[in-house]
């Protein structure tokens, strides 16, 4: 008993993919509606036939009831299919007229359940065959009734099979499609996101380099005279409040996600590399810049924010690697070229001993990245001459001339 206990549940347990149960739409109501006048239709025949054919006593009044049972037990088919396919099984033993609403409910079985519960209610309605015959005895001879009664529940389990397959490859599109639409918004957040800490990075790196600078200053020089001290006070101070400015609009956008409330990261261009280079002066670097641009602004802004972040962490690695040795500085660019970015400055072999600025090891990488993405080229490392290189080269868009 435990084994067929076993058995029973688990045929009748519901599967994952079982068809789900929905609120019927208009267009479910419209098939509904045709289906039932149908089963109705051929129970009325069914019985003017029987009637036609000398059917007396109770059995016209038991197939009647028993008709009108199975038709509108067609109404809560989809809610309840194996229900409602094993109740119309025994309605039809009593009444020839169900059998219209019969094979609808087979049919609902085979698309909506497993078809193995649609094999055993086809099952159950072959093996009562004989017992129907017996109480509803019909005109028809019996190679004709066993035939019908047996290939034609077959044939409708096998073309209910067929709209389960279908239901379930159109559910497991929906599904895929949904699931690739998840992972394509995951992904341009993460790259959103990615984009967002590449650009904070370069910002952080350099307000934080040049707080390091004016601190050490401060240290080295206690005695400097009071208008320097407050003036390197003044610029820390600066640096600190616009680094915090910068670290919490990072946070509030790295939080909130790029659809969220937080605020953007500021985006500036080349146009503000005179002001880049005035701050990285004023904290005791030597630069000699050779900008062979007539006016910074006309540079198109989707190559201008890529070469000020190059030049900031260039000048930003020079501070942290080579404090005070002189750094040379390099921009040229036209749209027919392309803007190529040259930035030189002595090893840290080579450069005053004095203490380096910690930093995490991937500027360089990201600015790798940074102009790879752009569709440029970046290389760096020593040259000849003993000196650390840095030269990139940037895609000029022609649309932008």
């Amino acid at each position: 008993m435990s084994v067929v206990r076993a058995v029973l549940g688990r045929a009748f347990r519901r599967e994952d993919d079982d068809a789900p149960v929905a609120a019927r739409v208009r267009r479910d109501w419209i098939v509904d509606s045709v289906l039932f006048l149908l089963a109705a239709v051929g129970a009325l025949s069914s019985a003017m036939t029987s009637a036609r054919q000398g059917l007396q006593g109770p059995l016209p009044v038991t197939d009647g009831i028993g008709a009108a049972l199975a038709c509108l037990a067609l109404w809560w088919r989809r809610r309840w299919p194996l229900g409602v396919g094993f109740a119309v099984v025994a309605v039809q033993v009593v009444s020839a007229a169900a059998g219209v609403a019969a094979g609808i409910t087979l049919y609902t079985v085979a698309a909506y359940r497993r078809w193995q519960l649609a094999c055993l209610v086809a099952g159950a309605q072959v093996v009562l065959l004989p017992l129907a015959r017996v109480i509803h005895p019909q005109g028809t001879s019996s190679t004709v009734y066993y035939l019908t009664g047996t290939f034609g529940p077959a044939a409708l389990v096998a073309w209910g099979m067929f709209r389960r397959t279908r239901l379930q490859a159109q559910h497991e599109r929906a599904r895929r499609a949904e699931a690739e639409e998840q992972l394509r918004t995951e992904q341009v957040r993460y790259g959103e996101r990615t984009r967002i800490a590449r650009e904070m990075h370069d910002v952080l790196a350099h307000r934080i380099s040049l707080l390091s600078l004016h601190a050490g200053a401060l240290e080295f020089r206690p005695d400097a005279p009071p208008e320097e001290v407050a003036r390197a006070a003044a610029v820390i101070r600066a640096s600190a409040h616009q680094a915090l400015e910068d670290l919490r609009a990072v946070i509030g956008v790295l939080r909130d996600g790029p659809d969220g409330p937080g605020p953007e990261p500021p985006q500036p261009t080349l146009a503000a590399l005179p002001v880049l280079l005035e701050e990285s002066r004023a904290a005791g670097m030597r630069i000699r810049a050779e900008v062979g641009l007539p006016d910074l602004a006309a540079v198109p802004d989707a190559i201008g924010r890529h070469a000020l972040r190059i030049v900031q962490e260039a000048l930003t690695n020079a501070r942290k690697h080579a404090t005070a040795a002189p750094v040379e500085l390099r921009l040229d660019g036209a749209p027919e070229r392309g803007l190529t970015i040259e930035v030189r400055n002595p090893t840290p072999a080579l450069a005053t001993a004095e203490p380096k600025i910690p930093g995490t090891g991937a500027g360089l990488l990201g600015l790798a990245e940074r102009a790879t993405l752009s569709g440029g080229r970046l290389e760096h490392g020593p040259d000849e001459h003993g000196q650390f290189r840095l030269h990139a080269w940037l895609p000029w868009p022609q649309e932008a001339q």
